[in-house]
């Protein structure tokens, strides 16, 4: 809006594996590393190990090696090159987190088939102390055993207590269930079978400012009462957001994946960029959060990453540039997932900043699996947007991944006809959409009612603006899957 190699995060789990962690001192001024167990089921766990330089010097490189017992092996590592020697593994860096400035730390992460702790450990040559083959397991419910590939089992993490309990796993007729893994065929949004489909939800508004907006009764009313197929979860990266508290947002952005998974809806994650307008501003930032979250939810089915929300004031030739270095990062730990990337102008292929899509059509990202996002507000972008959105569409695959039905501000009356006009444009042309937003602030925009999310109820009309009840209608109509 205006005014979106594979690691895992210690902290988004540190309620769940808080006595799972082994410090290994090493003497002042020198690397050191921390093992924890993220995650554990009957036959392995998942396991992350942090190197932080305790130093004020940079630490060029490193190297981790760890001894497992007989029995036990590693299926699978991210955000390092591993190389096998019978029980030991000896981990490098990935490449692009080789140095390690003073004071900071980097992490890396594994699947282990079978139980069996490291028994030994050395970061730069250095023995690691205080390991023992006695560390505690990570207890998860049996309901977190892992349900993807068995030759890379790696089960989502357990649900913190700032998350409400899943609803059900799907039975076959949610949106997941039925279209699977996503991919991006020609200029379409396909499902695993390869049949071009639309998928419709809603966003929602920051999710650190409107926390009891999105509850596990208001996914179950977006699944059920809404039949949505989408929800976006709007990360603001400035504005008290992810720049304030990256570990308090990643963890709540991987708690609503889980949730909208159990719902059998499609996470639609989203860096949510506005001022400043630069990706490139934000390009560390984009890396370590995408590394994070593409590691810890790489085997779901339901996630797309959104890598800038509303790039502006910058050319095609920049935001092109951001895509091509933090796509990288998401493909080593996530090689299935669709990335969207955002456009110039707020995203609007351009033309609200005087240009169109004829610059992206003649110069695309060069990587695969990509699409491009638009946004619109009905009352403010009307016959000349929905003209460049007709012509872009024969060449390029689109995600309009915010869109509102007043004015660009976000607030205003409803323009209804414009609204129609537009979703007619996008169901006829097959592309999805995710409406801005699923919050109760006090503005034109938003699908609830002032106060509503506090009150709890978020199913039928009741709660809802007229702006919520426009877009209501509008999804609950039949998917085409």
């Amino acid at each position: 809006m205006k005014r979106s190699v594979k690691t895992l995060l210690a902290s988004a789990f540190a309620v769940a594996a808080a006595s799972t962690v082994a410090f290994f001192a090493l003497p002042a001024s020198a690397e050191a590393a921390a093992f924890t167990v993220t995650n554990s089921w009957d036959s392995g766990y998942q396991g992350e190990i942090t190197v932080s330089n305790g130093s004020s010097s940079t630490i060029g490189t490193w190297k981790v090696e760890l001894t497992l017992p007989a029995g036990s092996t590693i299926a699978q590592s991210w955000n390092t090159t591993p190389a096998v020697s019978g029980q030991t593994i000896t981990f490098t860096p990935a490449g692009w987190n080789a140095s390690i400035a003073g004071g900071a730390s980097t992490s890396f992460g594994f699947v282990v088939n079978g139980t069996g702790r490291p028994t030994a450990c050395t970061v730069n040559g250095q023995a690691c102390t205080g390991l023992t083959s006695a560390i505690p397991s990570a207890t998860v419910p049996s309901s977190s055993t892992p349900t993807a590939a068995p030759a890379s089992p790696k089960p989502s993490a357990t649900t913190t207590s700032a998350s409400p309990t899943p609803a059900p796993t799907s039975t076959g007729t949610t949106p997941l269930a039925i279209n699977g893994q996503l991919k991006v065929c020609g200029v379409n949004l396909c499902n695993a079978a390869g049949k071009k489909i639309q998928l419709r939800g809603v966003s929602s508004h920051g999710i650190h400012w409107f926390p009891s907006c999105y509850t596990g009764a208001a996914l179950d009313a977006l699944a059920t009462d809404w039949n949505a197929d989408l929800f976006r979860i709007a990360m603001y990266v400035q504005e008290g957001g992810y720049e304030s508290d990256p570990s308090g947002l990643t963890g709540k952005v991987n708690s609503l994946v889980d949730m909208a998974e159990a719902r059998g809806m499609y996470a639609l994650i989203d860096f949510h960029i506005l001022n400043p307008g630069d990706p490139s501003y934000n390009l560390t930032r984009a890396k370590e959060f995408f590394a994070k979250v593409a590691a810890r939810n790489a085997t779901k089915k339901n996630v797309i990453y959104e890598i800038a929300n509303e790039p502006n004031g910058v050319s095609w030739a920049t935001i092109k540039s951001y895509a091509e270095q933090v796509i990288p990062v998401i493909r080593a730990n996530d090689p299935d997932g669709v990335v969207v990337v955002g456009t110039r102008g707020w995203s609007s292929l351009g033309v609200s900043e005087g240009s169109s899509s004829t610059e992206i059509i003649n110069n695309p990202v060069n990587a695969a699996n990509v699409m491009y996002a638009f946004h619109f507000y009905a009352a403010s972008h009307k016959d000349n947007y929905r003209a460049e959105v007709t012509k872009a569409a024969a060449s390029l695959p689109l995600f309009v991944t915010e869109f509102g039905t007043v004015s660009a501000s976000g607030d205003g009356a409803v323009d209804t006809t414009s609204t129609d006009a537009w979703l007619d444009l996008l169901d006829k042309l097959k592309i999805s959409y995710a409406n801005w937003n699923f919050g109760d602030k006090s503005e034109g925009s938003s699908i609830l009612k002032s106060g509503a999310c506090g009150g709890g109820t978020f199913s039928g009309t009741g709660p809802l603006t007229e702006s919520g009840r426009l877009i209501r209608s509008r999804i609950r109509t039949a998917d085409d899957f």
